[in-house]
């Protein structure tokens, strides 16, 4: 006999068609919405894989506003719990306490002995992440460069150097290959 789980048909789940935080629609690249039961009361659990840059924005806030917007057009606006999810890719997990699971009936139900839970990580790499959102990150360097070079650099804007080393390390990457 086949254990029916509810939220799943088939092994399709529920699926999010947007995810707004405080009042922003945010990209995501893969999601899982499920309600999680243990012995302290039911949560229901939003994972969702995002930019780095999300995560940025995200990762030190402990409540969010968020609305989601599930295919079949109901709308779940919470408060909710921020937890970012460590990995190789960026996934931040939403949550908040429900008091009657029985409100969403057709979503996966876990618990913390289950093998069931949603995995959105698979088929999905970082690099593909970032063809769609790069982030930039901050770095100091200290270069001994002749002093005409260096005098050159000085002149330059910020702006105008970040996209000079850019453009010299991505040719530099294809010579290398």
């Amino acid at each position: 006999m086949i254990e029916i789980k509810r939220g799943f048909l088939g092994d399709r789940m529920i699926k999010i068609k947007e995810v707004k935080i405080d009042g922003e629609s945010i990209f995501v690249f893969n999601s899982a919405i499920y309600i999680f039961e243990s012995s302290e009361g039911c949560t229901l659990e939003l994972d969702l894989i995002v930019s780095e840059v999300a995560i940025r924005k995200y990762q030190k806030e402990e409540t969010l506003i968020v609305e989601i917007e599930l295919e079949d057009n109901r709308l779940i606006s919470s408060i909710m719990h921020v937890k970012v999810v460590p990995g190789k890719l960026p996934i931040i997990n939403l949550s908040y306490e429900i008091d009657n699971p029985d409100e969403f009936p057709d979503l996966l139900c876990v618990n913390e002995y289950d093998s069931n839970f949603p995995r959105i990580d698979e088929r999905i790499t970082i690099e593909e992440i970032r063809k769609i959102e790069m982030p930039n990150e901050k770095i100091s360097l200290r270069l001994n460069l002749p002093i005409d070079q260096v005098e050159w650099l000085r002149e330059q804007k910020g702006k105008d150097l970040n996209q000079i080393f850019k453009d010299l390390i991505y040719e530099y990457w294809v010579k290398q290959n």
